[in-house]
């Protein structure tokens, strides 16, 4: 078996994935086929013997799409950096195109639809409708045909998909307004000999019906560049230059070319280039953006660095043990490419039901007209009245809109409560969720220490002045548990003095004196320097300070302990009512966490979580999600950090925080800005509430066209009743537009 990726062509929805899935599983020696529609890949897996890149090549194109193999270049930097620059090019080729719609359905719009405004609006008299009904309708002619010209690509795919047996999207866009343009193309050379034809013009119905679905394919196209801007975005962590020591002689060189075994000097401030081993020195080094975990780790020799992460303020020499590909920061950029394959697009419900609907009217318009020609009798007049107006009834138009309207009322108001929703895709998604797993630190915690007590554990000394001696030392510190302590003392109003001395002790603490006195805090490494034992109940309360979760610091005057400072991240205020709602709903509430089983135990009793998953690796978390999606669950991720992504992109719903990573951001479909755990509830109530609205909105549309179908193909005609006019059969297409677009407002009311 062999696996291969190719890249799709000509795809501009999930009907036409599932096309070229469709079409290549057939193939007699393909296992699996899987197409991403926001990176137009496909990944497929076949039997040598059986097929042939040429045979899936040809399957794909006889589908009506192009197919070419995918060529991954080593430099994947300068790859991203040129998908991105094709991207940016064609949506700049959208929005110009955009631009001229626009330009021109707004003028169209007040010439064909201002008369029927109860105040006269301005008008050129030789555009007046009864005056001179040849120049109104060639006036709306004139400016219909550069919108349909700025959208030929729905004619041009639309046409080519339905001529595959592939209806999609673009079909449908394509029958509605194509069958109202040709029908008021129609009327427009009958006014000289019927004037009154000039009542019979849709010309605005199909511009502006284009101009919006060019809006959306607009605002689609955006957001699809997101995913590959969060890669490039990861590239940029690794710095491209490296110091490599040989021989005692420091030289700067490409991390590109430094091999496995080589030792590379780390400096303060610096980014570390690859993974590997400290070998001399020791430093405290910020693994957040890789780990999600706020608290810098201190490193010492024989300590693993992470090739991306950010050193402080000590300097170390590393031995490099992992490069290239295998580095922990690349196979974090595997995992999200992995799990983009994987993820498979969420069929909208009005492309299946386009596959059936649009060619059955087809259908049912030419086999009503050709029965009425073949009764015979009846002139082709009466024939082309009774094919158009069955196309005109039954004109897609509301079907289009049912899905599209909702969707942009529903994220609408999602912004407005500051939960952004990427697409119509997450949207539709998220009300299928049973399952949120949350990441613990950013998500459900605040993701930076705090100071949560200070306790004295020596009579001479109260809690306060500890507080107020160990602010005034730390205000000197860089150590971000050292300016958790300087800002809960100015919180608490502590009075603060600069000490006379200071020094800081990598890994360990700091010394300093203050007021003629030496202090000293830290963690136990600092106790062990200075020879300080802990016994007794001291002992017990540091061990329990440190099963809940929490950093003990030390506080030492004169060389004896004084007090306890713990500092710990702690949960968000919000938190607990989050995973109460959830849980109300149905909605099984989980925690991810890289912490050990019993701080991350307390921490899950404290937030109510259901189920706690502890001691998980950074690479692991999306391991996690796919296990309960095999379970049958449908998965929404909350994360923050870099290493959420690989997890926010794999779930059905990948929600981010606002104050997380820019890389989370990028890779979830929701974005919480109010970083409010509450939001998560809220877009899961706004998800069902918007499907209930589409449902609604394609039964209204249904419940018009498929009523007027049988009336306009002559049904009441044949029993002595009228024959449908198309301007009534057009009335009854936009009065379901209406029913639909009002429905859908109706969701502005809502309260979240």
């Amino acid at each position: 078996m062999k696996t291969e990726v190719y890249h799709i062509d000509g795809m501009s929805c999930a009907a036409c994935s599932s096309a070229v899935e469709r079409v290549t599983r057939k193939l007699n020696g393909v296992e699996s086929s899987s197409v991403n529609l926001t990176t137009n890949k496909m990944t497929i897996t076949y039997d040598e013997a059986l097929v042939t890149p040429d045979m899936i090549i040809n399957k794909v194109e006889k589908a009506g799409f192009g197919a070419r193999p995918f060529v991954e270049e080593k430099n994947l930097k300068e790859q991203e950096e040129a998908a991105w620059e094709e991207q940016e090019e064609k949506l700049t080729v959208m929005k110009k195109r955009l631009m001229v719609a626009l330009c021109f359905a707004v003028p169209l719009l007040y010439i064909s639809m201002g008369h029927m405004i109860p105040v006269k609006l301005p008008l050129p008299a030789f555009l007046d409708m009864d005056a001179h009904p040849l120049n109104f309708a060639l006036a709306q002619l004139i400016l219909t045909i550069p919108v349909l010209a700025a959208g030929r690509k729905f004619y041009l795919v639309g046409t080519k998909a339905l001529i595959k047996g592939n209806p999609n999207m673009d079909s449908l866009v394509a029958i509605g307004t194509g069958s109202a343009f040709i029908y008021s193309l129609c009327m427009t050379f009958t006014i000289p000999q019927d004037p009154s034809h000039a009542h019979q013009l849709y010309y605005e119905s199909a511009a502006v019906v284009v101009t919006l679905v060019m809006l959306g394919k607009f605002l689609e196209s955006r957001s699809k560049g997101k995913t590959s801007e969060a890669i490039r975005k990861l590239m940029e962590l690794a710095p491209d230059h490296a110091v490599l020591i040989e021989n005692g002689v420091e030289r700067e060189v490409e991390t590109a070319s430094v091999m496995k075994g080589q030792h590379l000097i780390i400096k303060p401030g610096s980014r570390i280039p690859l993974d590997g081993t400290v070998v001399k020195g020791s430093s405290s080094v910020d693994e957040s953006m890789l780990t999600g975990e706020s608290i810098p780790v201190e490193k010492q020799t024989g300590d693993m660095l992470i090739g991306g992460s950010m050193n402080y303020n000590g300097a170390m020499e590393m031995e490099v043990v992992r490069t290239g590909g295998d580095t922990t920061l690349s196979k974090i950029i595997k995992l999200i490419e992995d799990a983009q394959g994987k993820k498979a697009p969420i069929s909208k419900l009005a492309d299946k039901v386009a596959g059936y609907f649009v060619p059955t009217v087809m259908v049912i318009a030419l086999a009503a007209a050709l029965l009425w020609w073949l009764a015979g009798g009846k002139d082709i007049s009466f024939v082309l009245t009774i094919f158009v107006s069955v196309l005109v009834i039954a004109c897609p138009c509301a079907l289009g809109l049912a899905t599209p309207t909702a969707i942009m009322v529903g994220t609408g108001l999602g912004a407005s409560h500051g939960i952004l929703i990427k697409s119509g895709e997450a949207l539709e998604a998220a009300h299928k969720i049973d399952t949120v797993v949350f990441d613990k630190t950013g998500t459900i915690t605040e993701g930076k220490p705090r100071v949560t007590e200070i306790e004295s554990v020596d009579e001479t000394i109260s809690a306060d002045k500890i507080l107020s001696r160990a602010a005034s030392c730390e205000q000197m510190s860089e150590h971000p548990l050292g300016q958790a302590i300087v800002e809960y003392g100015k919180e608490q109003g502590a009075d603060l003095s600069r000490p006379e001395q200071f020094e800081s002790i990598t890994g360990a603490g700091i010394t300093a004196v203050l007021e003629g006195r030496s202090v000293a805090i830290g963690n136990r490494r600092l106790l062990e320097r200075l020879g300080i034992k802990l016994v007794g109940q001291v002992e017990e309360r540091a061990h329990a300070l440190a099963q809940q979760g929490k950093t003990p610091m030390f506080y030492i005057e004169e060389g004896q302990l004084k007090g306890i400072i713990s500092v710990a991240d702690i949960i968000k205020p919000t938190s607990v009512e989050a995973v109460d709602q959830l849980k109300k709903m149905g909605i099984e509430v989980c925690m991810l966490t890289g912490d050990n089983k019993k701080t991350a135990d307390y921490i899950g009793k404290q937030a109510h979580i259901d189920k706690v998953i502890a001691e998980v690796l950074p690479e692991d978390k999306a391991n996690v999600v796919a296990d309960l999606q095999k379970q049958g669950k449908k998965v929404m991720m909350v994360g923050d950090g870099i290493n959420d992504a690989p997890a926010l992109v794999l779930a059905d719903v990948g929600t981010a925080i606002g104050s997380g990573s820019d890389i989370a951001l990028e890779s979830g479909d929701i974005v919480l800005m109010k970083s409010d755990l509450r939001d998560v509830y809220r877009a899961v109530k706004l998800s069902r509430l918007t499907i209930r609205n589409i449902k609604q909105n394609l039964f209204w549309a249904f419940f018009y066209n498929s009523l007027g179908i049988p009336v306009a193909a002559g049904v009441l005609y044949l029993f002595g009743g009228p024959l449908l006019n198309p301007m009534i059969g057009g009335f009854a297409m936009s009065l379901s537009s209406v029913c639909v677009v009002s429905n859908a407002l109706r969701l502005r009311t809502v309260k979240l």
